[in-house]
């Protein structure tokens, strides 16, 4: 299955630079000589003012100060060394990326020690990528050396780039293969895993993803909350601006969440905007923004909603854009997609001018392998529509062959955005990079299925629930326990598969409502309403119930639920409470 940016009906890719075999320092060289006193990032800080004040870099600034930290990074470190970058969600952040870029190191993109909940997260990346150096700002500097000192990370210079000396530097020559980043993949309870992302991967992703959202030349900015430590954060904010040389507009992901609106006001102020968010997001902007803010909302020039969420859910879509169609949204806009760090983020998306497609299969046959018309009960699955200039495959996970459409199988991909490996382990690489005659394909781990030509991403192989020999979808067991009772909080299921004596069996952890005191919850009554629900509707019996307060079912750094570390938190006994 092949499409490129002119089979998706993309009217807009012309106008796009050509950027084959550049590198990242080399496009903000360019940026900064066509573009310099125009407007390349604006972050909006809420902490001191409630409607946020806009702090700003030109491209000539921004090339300038990342110039001034790579001339201080040539004085303490080697090419190829590791830069980790522990900086806050603001424009210091791009300047730490660029500067270690231009000086021949390494990016590792991470996040300041007292991001609450990641501390662990953060000492097991230092250590597996063993930086020689670590960017951080001023007002962090005390927390980021206690704890690397804490942590026991010694013989690593720390330095604030928001205090480096003025200073000229010219980009080291880079080979387009060249390793410019580690992505750490988000959410793993297993030992850390950077993807190894190229120049080469990341600018071809950047180029391919502007085309496909229909970015128009110079004047389509993005506006992001997500963070920038996570892959389509890094891409929205960095590299698909670079490419396209158009502004980023930055919001911290806890302002986000505060004030949800926070995000639709700047899709508001800036008009032809490219967004992303999970699905929660979504959902989460229709229950929170009040009746009296959308009426200073004007949301019909957003040019594209990214929702990159594995299965998209549907009603998510739906609540969301109900929720804002008299503040001029429109359906079309939402673009539902496909990714993961390994093709550094982007495979697929769904086409331009129209919303994206959906279909009703039969729930059992498509449990089964098979993506049959719905007979008896009906699982809805939203298309993640065409490769974005990418080749897709759908094999048989035990024979590596290639199925026919409408057959459920492993996704692979192959495509220049595709990186080769991971950070120092090579048996993990062998696993999931497979290599042939042509170059090499990556094995996603995702379930889809090409259905009417397009693809339709069904969940992760390792989260696929197998009890009594019959496949279960966990997103479908968790659709059906949030509406068995008031209580359970919408989108914040995570059902998964333990071992037990006698076999798997499921499991099921969720959040109480907010609205709702610990006290207030019927246990009883909520386990009962929760396993006839299961059983009814999937023939699954819920071996335990887990009710947690809200926000305490482990997510990932994006925000989706994160079924992997349930599971892991379950087994070792640190999900509390049950019914």
């Amino acid at each position: 299955m092949r499409a490129t940016a002119a089979d998706m009906s993309n009217a807009a890719g012309s106008w796009l630079p050509d950027v084959e075999g550049e590198s990242l320092s080399a496009l903000l060289t360019r940026c900064a000589q066509r573009s310099g006193d125009r407007l390349a990032v604006t972050h909006l800080d809420f902490t001191e003012s409630p409607e946020g004040l806009a702090a700003s870099l030109t491209w000539s600034e921004l090339d300038r100060r990342a110039g001034s930290v790579a001339s201080a990074l040539r004085r303490s470190a080697l090419r190829g060394d590791r830069a980790a970058i522990l900086v806050p969600q603001r424009a210091d952040y791009l300047v730490a990326f660029h500067g270690a870029c231009r000086a021949g190191l390494v990016a590792v993109p991470l996040f300041a020690p007292d991001l609450p909940g990641h501390a662990d997260r953060l000492a097991g990346v230092l250590a597996d990528c063993a930086p020689s150096v670590v960017l951080t700002v001023a007002d962090k500097l005390g927390v980021v050396r206690d704890f690397l000192r804490e942590r026991g990370v010694v013989g690593v210079e720390v330095l604030a780039v928001d205090e480096v000396p003025d200073a000229e530097c010219d980009p080291v020559a880079h080979d387009p293969d060249e390793v410019a980043y580690l992505q750490y993949t988000s959410g793993s309870t297993k030992a850390p895993a950077g993807v190894m992302i190229t120049h080469r991967n990341v600018v071809a992703n950047a180029a391919q993803a502007m085309s496909a959202y229909e970015a128009v030349g110079g004047r389509t900015p993005t506006v992001s909350w997500l963070p920038l430590f996570h892959d389509m954060g890094l891409m929205l904010a960095l590299a698909a601006p670079l490419v396209a040389g158009t502004r980023s507009v930055l919001i911290d992901p806890v302002a986000f969440l505060e004030r949800p609106v926070r995000w639709l006001e700047a899709l508001s102020a800036n008009p032809g905007a490219i967004t992303a968010a999970p699905n929660f997001a979504y959902a989460f902007c229709a229950a929170r923004v009040a009746e009296e803010d959308k009426a200073r909302l004007r949301l019909d020039h957003v040019r594209a909603l990214i929702d990159g969420s594995e299965p998209v859910q549907p009603a998510a879509i739906d609540r969301f854009h109900d929720a804002f169609a008299g503040c001029g949204l429109r359906r079309k806009a939402h673009r539902s997609s496909y990714g993961l760090a390994e093709a550094t983020v982007l495979v697929s998306a769904s086409p331009a001018g129209s919303p994206p497609r959906r279909v009703e299969l039969d729930r059992e046959a498509l449990a089964a392998g098979r993506a049959e018309p719905a007979g008896g009960d009906v699982s809805t699955l939203v298309s993640a529509g065409h490769p974005v200039d990418q080749l897709v495959r759908i094999v048989d996970q035990h024979t590596e062959q290639d199925l026919p459409p409408d057959r459920v199988g492993e996704i692979w991909v192959r495509g220049e955005n595709v990186a080769h490996g991971y950070w120092r382990k090579p048996q993990e690489s062998a696993c999931t990079f497979v290599p042939d005659a042509a170059g090499h394909w990556l094995r996603t781990g995702d379930l889809g299925v090409i259905h009417g030509g397009e693809l339709y991403v069904t969940g992760r192989i390792k989260d696929l629930i197998i009890v009594d020999g019959r496949n279960h979808y966990p997103q479908d067991v968790e659709e059906t326990v949030e509406q068995a009772h008031p209580a359970v909080r919408k989108h914040s299921a995570a059902a998964f598969a333990v071992p037990t004596d006698d076999g798997e069996a499921a499991v099921v952890a969720v959040e109480r409502a907010s609205r709702l005191a610990e006290h207030e919850v019927d246990l009883d009554a909520l386990g009962q309403a929760v396993r006839a629900a299961v059983a009814g509707r999937h023939g699954l019996a819920v071996h335990e119930l887990v009710v947690l307060g809200p926000g305490e079912v482990p997510r990932t750094s994006s925000g989706k639920i994160s079924r992997s570390a349930a599971r892991q938190h379950y087994l070792t006994g640190t999900l509390r409470g049950s019914a």
